[in-house]
Parts: structure tokens; C-alpha cells; sequence
């Protein structure tokens, strides 16, 4: 019993250690990062059940302060939250959350919420030079067009909004300091540089989804819950799409 006694100071420290690496890869993300993501698959309103799971891949290296980076091809998890079918004088509407990494064969969790999201074609669009789609010419000094505006000068490494230098090519997309617009759900998010792979430093919003509406970002109460409707029909979120993710 002494022998116990002796040692009994060291408990609360052990417990307060024991919580501390619990919560450690909560901390891994930091907040205000982007998340470029593609969905892995199509996800419609009527064909979805609240729990299913969804997933992501992340489209360009991720940097994080202090020199580390969430690699490309790194998995993102969420799940459909609801889902309601289109219906005489109902709209199709759909809420998702992502809410997991998969890093380094361990589940890192984050609350994110929607900054941008633009379809399959408008991402595949991105991704075609201006001049159109020419093999005998190397990707790296293409000129394209980033979804919301803005253009990538591969070549020169750097990414322009009119006569204004907003950021710098990267091998797998774009680094830029994220602005927003007047009238926009986004913020500007800080002075460091966050990965947009396709998309302008100002994207916001929803593209080349004209039928669709953002609802709920997910930056307010629920957090972390991505709410769209249909104007007609179902919620239809094809396979390929592309999401910037804001960790919160």
C-alpha cells in the first residue's frame, strides 16, 4: 500500500499526457488551411442514405507552417449528413460533412466547411491550355485559365489577376493568398500561402452547376455541414468534381 501511495502524484500527469496525445492529431491540421479536393464519386440526393460514407482526394501538396505538408493523393473522408429526394413541390437537397484524413495510416479528424466547388467539366476545363489541347507542348510553360478567374502562367510560375501577380504555379496547381469578393460567403484567410490546385484565389461559391445552390457553407452553426439543393430535380454531384475545403 505505501508503494502504491508513493507513487500516486504521478496519476493526474499521466492522464493529463494520455489526453494530451489523444487530442495531438486533432492539432495537425491548423485552422484556416484549404483543402483541394476531388470527389471520388457521384453522390445524388435520390440514390444516397444519411450515414453512407463519401470520400476525396487531395489534388496538390498542402502546405502547413513550420515546412511539413498533407501530401497529394492523400484521402479525405466524410459522410451524407441528409439527403431528400426531388418531389411534386419538394426540391432535391443534400447535406455532407468531411471530417477525416487519412495520414499516414492514422485518422486525423477535421471540421471543414465549403469555399468553392466547381463540376467535373469546369475542372477538366482548367486543366486544358489556352491555346487548346496540344502534346507536342510541355505542361510546364502552359497558359490556363483557374476556375473564377485569374490565369496560370506555368512558365513563368506565376498566377495573375489582370496586370497583378496573386500568387505562383506550382508543379500540381497553384499557391495562392486567398482574397475574397463583396457579396461572398469567403474571407480572406490570411497572408500565407494555401494550395487551390484549379481554382483563383477569389473562387467562391458553386461553378458551372447551374441548377444548384450552397445553402449552408458549413462556417456557421452546423458546423462543418455542407447543405445543397437543386433548383429542379435531384442534388446530381458528379465524380470528378472539385471542392476547396476550409479546415475550421
Amino acid at each position: 500500500m505505501k508503494r502504491i501511495s508513493r507513487f500516486a502524484w504521478l496519476l493526474p500527469i499521466l492522464a493529463f499526457s494520455i489526453a494530451s496525445a489523444a487530442e495531438s492529431p486533432r492539432q495537425a491540421i491548423p485552422i484556416g488551411t484549404v483543402l483541394p479536393v476531388q470527389l471520388s464519386s457521384t453522390v445524388k440526393s435520390d440514390r444516397v442514405r444519411p450515414g453512407e460514407k463519401i470520400s476525396g482526394e487531395i489534388m496538390q501538396n498542402v502546405p502547413l507552417p513550420g515546412g511539413s505538408h498533407i501530401p497529394r493523393g492523400t484521402k479525405i473522408i466524410g459522410h451524407v449528413v441528409s439527403a431528400k429526394p426531388a418531389s411534386a413541390g419538394n426540391k432535391g437537397e443534400m447535406s455532407l460533412r468531411f471530417d477525416a484524413l487519412a495520414m499516414k495510416k492514422q485518422i486525423v479528424p477535421v471540421t471543414t466547411y465549403l469555399r468553392a466547388m466547381a463540376s467535373m467539366m469546369a475542372v477538366s476545363q482548367a486543366q486544358v491550355p489556352e491555346s487548346g489541347p496540344d502534346r507536342g507542348t510541355p505542361a510546364y510553360i502552359w497558359t490556363t485559365d483557374l476556375i473564377g478567374g485569374q490565369v496560370n502562367y506555368h512558365g513563368g510560375g506565376v498566377i495573375t489577376q489582370g496586370n497583378e501577380i496573386v500568387g505562383h504555379s506550382a508543379p500540381d496547381g497553384v499557391l495562392v493568398r486567398p482574397g475574397n469578393l463583396p457579396g461572398t460567403h469567403c474571407r480572406d484567410d490570411g497572408d500565407r500561402l494555401q494550395a487551390f490546385w484549379v481554382f483563383s484565389s477569389f473562387a467562391c461559391g458553386i461553378y458551372d452547376y447551374d441548377d444548384l445552390a450552397l445553402v449552408h457553407a458549413g462556417r456557421t452553426h452546423p458546423r462543418g455541414e455542407i447543405t445543397i439543393q437543386a433548383a429542379t430535380g435531384n442534388v446530381n454531384l458528379h465524380s470528378g468534381s472539385g471542392m476547396l475545403l476550409r479546415v475550421q
